[in-house]
């Protein structure tokens, strides 16, 4: 049985549908996603199937591709770094209080502009 980690992926297959047919794309990219949540644990899916629906929404309002990365990176931060996220729930199954992070004071370089011909 093909587990949700076994997929043999075709970058430049997958580019090229995205350039010649973006509908096509996104209509195997949400099928594919589907069925990696339907090889997970049956307890797990609808948890999946809710945070791919708020990707998918992030990615729907953004303005751009980049902000769209923005946003969920920092949804990925916050998931792993932030109040109750996975290191916090690690320490506390270690029974460990995590500790304070610390503020690194930085230089903030100005950057001029090329002065013009």
């Amino acid at each position: 049985m093909k587990s949700a980690y076994d997929w043999d992926i075709d970058f430049d297959a997958w580019s090229a549908l995205a350039a010649d047919d973006p509908g096509r794309f996104e209509q195997r990219r949400s099928e594919l996603i589907g069925e990696v949540i339907g090889l997970t644990a049956a307890e797990r899916q609808q948890r999946l199937k809710c945070l791919q629906w708020r990707i998918d929404k992030i990615r729907q309002t953004s303005h751009t591709p980049l902000a769209a990365c923005v946003k969920l990176s920092k949804m990925m931060h916050d998931s792993v770094l932030g109040k109750g996220g996975l290191q916090e729930r690690l320490y506390q199954s270690l029974g460990r209080i995590p500790a304070t992070p610390q503020i690194h004071n930085a230089t903030i370089l100005p950057f001029r502009r090329p002065a013009a011909d």
